[in-house]
């Protein structure tokens, strides 16, 4: 796993971890109430034991079985699992957040227990997309091998986990979130203090794991349970808009300005990352007046009118009415489907201006959409770009017919 350092992690004081280290065994499995400092059955039940050198960090839910959410790739692991009382024979699932040796491979390990390798049960989760030389071996092991995708509910033992799938560090990531404690194991996908790289050779991409961050970014997630690092108690959503600003940050450049990066990203059409580039810059300078422009903009591009009238309206209190901003609320309203209101920003602007053509084309296409279309058509720039952008249609639609005819 590759990554580099970024924004928006909570720090150490800022987590409410506050065990003292004396009451944890310090490289053995302890209980994730006692590393998060968090009670609940499910944290009671869910022993963890931290990742180092070549291994992830391991998870063992303890329910009617035991489940092994990444087995790692540490031999001792077991060996210190079973110390504690459990039989190689209680594993009946091993749970795979994506194909990486260093969080699949410790699989292989518990066929050096004579009870698993002469009677093998255990059923591996994972995505079909997972590499096929370890989906082979572990068939050839004899294990049963069960695909999932997302929204797909794991039953184990007694707890359930939600399936999200999360591609974008490779194509097989898979995260997966317990509803009642708001809880979600993200394997490599999201890690403290870190951004994995993409791994081109097993299917990841930038635009993918953007798309992924976004996805977790909309769910109410409290605790993180990552694959490499410590878990997070209750700042689990502000570790994801960390890892979302350093993926961003690994597309524009890392040493590229906020602002300049919402730049690059409004002219490709990556409109919410713009915007949160957007939000990055006025975190440090909060009357940036490129930065409240840009967002306006990809605010109302994206659709998100009431949020985008919200900042024009800011704009023209904190700058003063000028053109862009009158224009940007009359849009807006329009938008929120209140064209009365927004032709009085329209006329505004043409009241100083009679030749604004982007007044005259707005306040035509309100009035048009408003039901006053004989009264929009006066307006000899609206009627132009209307009637042209109706003879660009129809001429469309006249050459995707002859094509249809002609095969």
């Amino acid at each position: 796993m590759e990554g580099e350092h970024f924004y928006g992690y909570p720090n150490s004081e800022e987590r409410d971890i506050t065990m003292e280290k004396q009451e944890l065994q310090e490289g053995n499995w302890n209980p994730l109430s006692a590393i998060l400092n968090v009670s609940h059955p499910f944290f009671d039940k869910c022993l963890f034991l931290e990742g180092y050198d070549i291994s992830s960090n391991i998870y063992a839910v303890v329910g009617d079985y035991l489940t092994i959410i990444d087995p790692g790739n540490d031999y001792t692991a077991f060996v210190q699992l079973f110390e504690l009382g459990y039989e190689p024979t209680d594993i009946k699932k091993i749970v795979i957040t994506h194909g990486h040796f260093e969080h699949a491979m410790g699989t292989l390990e518990l066929f050096r227990y004579p009870s698993i390798k002469d009677k093998p049960n255990i059923e591996i989760i994972m995505s079909e997309s997972g590499p096929e030389s370890f989906r082979n071996l572990v068939t050839e092991f004899g294990c049963t091998l069960t695909d999932v995708k997302n929204g797909d509910i794991l039953d184990l033992g007694g707890f359930e986990l939600r399936v999200v799938h999360t591609p974008g560090h490779t194509i097989d990531s898979l995260c997966f979130y317990h509803n009642p404690t708001k809880s979600i194991f993200t394997g490599d996908t999201v890690i403290p203090y870190a951004v994995p790289s993409p791994d081109e050779i097993a299917g990841g991409r930038a635009d993918y794991y953007l798309l992924s961050l976004k996805i977790l970014l909309g769910m109410e997630i409290d605790h993180l349970l990552p694959g490499h690092g410590m878990p997070v108690a209750k700042e689990g959503k502000r570790v994801i808009e960390g890892s979302y600003a350093g993926a961003i940050k690994q597309i524009i450049g890392l040493g590229t300005p906020w602002i300049e990066g919402a730049s690059q990203l409004a002219k490709k059409g990556y409109l919410e990352e713009a915007a949160f580039c957007c939000d990055m810059e006025l975190k440090e300078d909060t009357k940036n007046l490129k930065a409240l422009e840009l967002k306006a903009s990809c605010m109302s591009d994206m659709g998100r009118f009431e949020e985008a009238y919200g900042i024009f309206d800011r704009l023209s209190k904190e700058i003063g009415d000028y053109t862009f901003a009158i224009l940007g609320k009359g849009y807006s309203l329009m938008g929120m489907g209140k064209y009365k209101e927004a032709m009085v920003f329209f006329n505004k602007i043409l009241k100083k201006n009679p030749a604004n053509k982007t007044a005259k084309m707005y306040k035509g296409m309100a009035l048009y959409l408003s039901g006053k279309k004989e009264e929009a058509l006066k307006i000899k720039d609206f009627k132009t770009e209307l009637v042209d952008r109706f003879r660009k249609e129809m001429e469309k639609r006249s050459k995707a017919s002859q094509g249809r005819e002609e095969r």
